[in-house]
């Protein structure tokens, strides 16, 4: 990351999951296998993507997710996924994050909150890393 972090600054991700993607993922949980919608650790997989690749970026350190599943996601439906910087604690390297999952059509499938260590993400915070 080249630009140090902001309030309010934003990245987002789409994507569709099949009933495949929930089958894979409950055989390497060793768990039966929901059939009927996407699986919540499918989703917050979206937010983990997003803090460790888009915001704050690569050397991002994640320390705590909540996160509130408000609807179940069906599959095929574009889920977009979207984290926003609430707060920053330059003295700790500290960003919170609000997170949300929508459908395309604008349902509201989770909302919540992730807080990381950007310590070690250059430029976050316009220090040397």
């Amino acid at each position: 990351m080249s630009a140090a972090l902001t309030i309010g600054q934003s990245a987002q991700t789409q994507r569709r999951f099949t009933p495949a993607d929930a089958a894979e993922l409950h055989a390497l949980a060793g768990a039966p296998p929901e059939t009927d919608h996407v699986p919540e650790p499918l989703i917050n997989g979206l937010f983990s993507y997003l803090l460790g690749v888009e915001l704050p970026g690569q050397g991002t350190n994640y320390l705590k997710q909540e996160t509130r599943f408000l609807a179940d996601a069906p599959f095929g439906d574009p889920l977009i996924a979207r984290v926003e910087i609430t707060r920053l604690r330059p003295d700790k390297q500290l960003v919170d994050l609000a997170t949300t999952c929508t459908t395309s059509g604008g349902v509201k499938i989770a909302d919540g909150r992730a807080l990381v260590l950007a310590k070690d993400v250059a430029g976050a915070f316009n220090t040397p890393v």
